[in-house]
């Protein structure tokens, strides 16, 4: 018995945001591994095939909520795996431009998939599933604002 109700498992948004997302993360590590990808990568892979244009590597790590210290070994194993072209930019030498190469675009093809895959075993309608998003993006916007 507690006098502090607050202070419960059950009662915590945090405990089953952290366990979903281990969920939904071993879920995707198994479909990706077919691939040869690790989560990480396919999260920056998703992000370079949606930009028309090279983007920096502050670019990718500010949509992707990354410092670069934990994006840079990422993208240095797409790159060695040949999914990813880094140069520096020639306007400024200090900017690394990040690209998707022939065999990295060849790679979106053989991961189409595995979002339905994910969908199929959250027991989320596609309507619920949008809600849920559209939550979170709210939440997470919430979140950057400073504590006061």
């Amino acid at each position: 018995m507690t006098s502090f109700p607050q202070l419960g498992l059950d009662a915590q948004l945090c405990f089953p945001l952290y366990a979903a997302s281990r969920a939904v993360t071993r879920r995707y590590t198994t479909l990706l591994a077919q691939a040869g990808l690790t989560y990480p990568q396919y999260l920056c892979l998703l992000a370079l095939w949606e930009s028309e244009e090279p983007v920096t590597v502050g670019e990718l790590g500010a949509r992707l909520r990354l410092d670069s210290g934990t994006l840079t070994p990422v993208l240095k194993r797409l790159e060695a795996a040949g999914h990813v072209g880094r140069r520096r930019d020639p306007a400024d030498e200090r900017r690394v431009l990040l690209e998707v190469t022939p065999t990295g675009w060849e790679l979106r093809d053989r991961v189409a998939d595995v979002p339905l895959g994910i969908a199929s075993g959250m027991g989320l309608t596609e309507a619920e599933a949008g809600q849920l998003r559209g939550l979170l993006d709210r939440m997470l916007v919430g979140l950057d604002e400073p504590v006061t």
